[in-house]
């Protein structure tokens, strides 16, 4: 275990996995779920917060509502990580970025509105932020 890592028991554990599902469930609810009292609850989930185990409380957004509809995963591979990273951040497209180790620099998830808005981002990456190369994988269906 990490030196600065927090121990969780079992009724940690079930709390995270309910606020991964529903992070605006009432403490009541919470509580009732894993036999504990709402207050109880609730100390427990600012613990978790304080701890910083819970960085922050957050939204699951359809892209498909927004015009959206096509996800995709990228490789990226960049001439200047930084800027690479600073014009990609930008982007409404970008979902997630994420600095890897291996061939690639990057690995982003991408939401666009069908492959006119893939292949106008993916120029994007590469005219106005130094991309060398790309590999995109489109996302055929999702688990979570």
């Amino acid at each position: 275990m990490a030196a600065d890592s927090t121990p969780l028991d079992r009724l940690d554990s079930e709390i995270l996995a309910i606020l991964r599902d529903d992070a605006r469930i009432p403490y009541q609810t919470l509580g009732d779920r894993v036999h504990l009292s709402a207050n109880a609850a609730a100390d427990r989930v600012r613990r978790l917060v304080r701890t910083g185990v819970i960085r922050r409380f957050t939204i699951d957004i359809d892209q498909s509502r927004l015009g959206r509809d096509l996800e995709a995963v990228i490789d990226v591979r960049a001439r200047d990580i930084d800027q690479f990273r600073r014009g990609a951040l930008t982007c409404p497209e970008v979902t997630w970025l994420a600095h890897v180790t291996g061939r690639t620099d990057y690995q982003l998830h991408v939401s666009c509105a069908g492959t006119a808005g893939l292949n106008a981002l993916l120029t994007r990456f590469t005219r106005e932020f130094g991309a060398e190369e790309t590999l995109t994988t489109v996302v055929l269906e999702r688990a979570r």
